[in-house]
């Protein structure tokens, strides 16, 4: 049970931190360290991955993202029962970041996007959305399955590579979708934000899992033991 609170509490942080981000400072102009804009917002994504992999890497191996779950489960690296009860934990822990960020948003001002720094895109660029969120999750999902392997990963610089991946990842896909490469990440601000976000959210968990799918395909075949 230890590992599946820390999934949540460490998706919860991810939602809180990185949504946040968007919702509270990536379009304010008229507040104290105002307008961090896209690179901000792609940071605090990053910085609070890192911070979670050092945090509760020991503990459950920090995926917070179900996509990164089912690349491990497919890799081999874990079981059916853990790779469920990881997933429906870090969907758990992203309502609960989001709830948060509802009331903080119900308590006071702010200028961003929306109250849950929800995912959406143009109707009429799914097809983008959809390559930009399967294409950008298997080169995460890639990047955590060969960083963390444990004879040809980074070791104790995995939590770094990981997280300044998804820095990486947020400036490209930010203008696109807003990136999610995580459906937790998209589940619980649209069970809160409705509307729009709500509607499209099924791209945000189909797309990251097929991308996730591939990148554990695309593992096995180049860094299998051989």
């Amino acid at each position: 049970m230890r590992k599946y609170l820390a999934e949540m509490i460490g998706t919860m942080v991810l939602v809180l931190m990185g949504c946040g981000s968007a919702v509270f400072a990536g379009n304010i102009a008229d507040t104290v360290g105002a307008g961090v804009g896209t690179l901000g917002v792609a940071f605090a994504f990053g910085l609070a991955v890192i911070a979670m992999a050092y945090t509760i890497g020991g503990i459950s191996g920090c995926h917070i993202n179900p996509a990164i779950t089912l690349g491990v489960w497919l890799s081999g690296r874990m079981n059916s029962k853990d790779a469920g009860m990881y997933m429906v934990f870090q969907i758990i822990g992203a309502i609960i970041g989001s709830l948060i960020l509802y009331l903080l948003v119900s308590t006071g001002a702010h200028n961003g996007p929306t109250m849950t720094g929800s995912n959406t895109f143009i109707p009429s660029d799914m097809g983008q959305a959809f390559i930009a969120e399967a294409l950008f999750t298997f080169i995460f999902v890639l990047v955590v399955l060969g960083s963390t392997d444990e004879k040809k990963g980074a070791g104790n610089l995995a939590g770094l590579a990981i997280g300044l991946t998804l820095v990486l990842i947020h400036i490209v896909c930010i203008p696109i979708t807003g990136t999610s490469v995580n459906p937790a990440r998209s589940i619980g601000p649209a069970i809160i934000e409705g509307g729009q976000a709500m509607s499209q959210l099924w791209l945000f968990i189909v797309a990251p899992f097929i991308g996730a799918a591939f990148s554990a395909l695309v593992w096995k075949t180049i860094g299998g033991n051989k």
